[in-house]
């Protein structure tokens, strides 16, 4: 079997890592970092109309496009691990739709939040983190247990509530490094996960 056809037969979970790897693989060996995070960065600024990057994407595609830009391999690959731990998962329970469908709208809903946090920043955010957090947030609410008779929207603010927490104490240890980490996306992609997986789920469903 060749690798057009192995790809051709895998998971869209295998493919968005694929794509995603290949995207960072190919600006690390051309050394054109700089010119990707400003060229395909999600920045702020931006939609400020006074602040324009000549040749850049159009600012409104960034959010799907700093996905595939990484500042590492080890900021590839935690987020890659996470995409496959989680992503087969929710693959399989929402149907490859339900599965592209978080991944952008988790993309999108997480530079909102950094948006509003960050509106006067120059700085590229860049990484899958926040779509990849949509895919976390689902798998989830599909996947664990509620417990002590808590469910629902308890449920929901429970799991919410934690990741805020985890978030929060991620960027106290990153806060006033070079490259912060931006706990807004996280949370805001988390969120999307969470209130999208039983809409997707039933939609998925309507017609069985």
């Amino acid at each position: 079997m060749d690798w057009q056809t192995r790809l051709a037969q895998s998971t869209l979970t295998t493919r968005i890592i694929l794509v995603t790897a290949a995207c960072w693989l190919l600006v690390a060996v051309l050394g054109l970092e700089r010119w990707a995070y400003g060229f395909g960065g999600f920045i702020p600024l931006r939609f400020d109309e006074g602040f324009t990057i000549p040749g850049a994407l159009p600012a409104v595609l960034t959010p799907l496009s700093a996905t595939l830009l990484h500042a590492d391999a080890m900021h590839l690959a935690f987020n890659m691990l996470l995409m496959f731990v989680c992503g087969r998962g929710v693959e399989q329970a929402l149907g490859s739709r339900g599965l592209i469908a978080l991944y952008i709208v988790g993309a999108y809903v997480a530079a909102l939040g950094h948006f509003l946090f960050n509106t006067e920043s120059a700085g590229p955010m860049i990484g899958a983190s926040g779509a990849v957090s949509a895919i976390i947030g689902a798998y989830a609410l599909l996947y664990s247990k509620p417990r002590n008779g808590v469910g629902g929207w308890r449920h929901v603010a429970s799991l919410a509530g934690a990741w805020i927490v985890i978030q929060l104490l991620i960027g106290l240890t990153t806060y006033g490094s070079p490259a912060p980490v931006a706990i807004m996306a996280h949370i805001f992609g988390f969120g999307a996960g969470l209130l999208m997986a039983r809409p997707l789920l039933m939609w998925r469903y309507r017609d069985v």
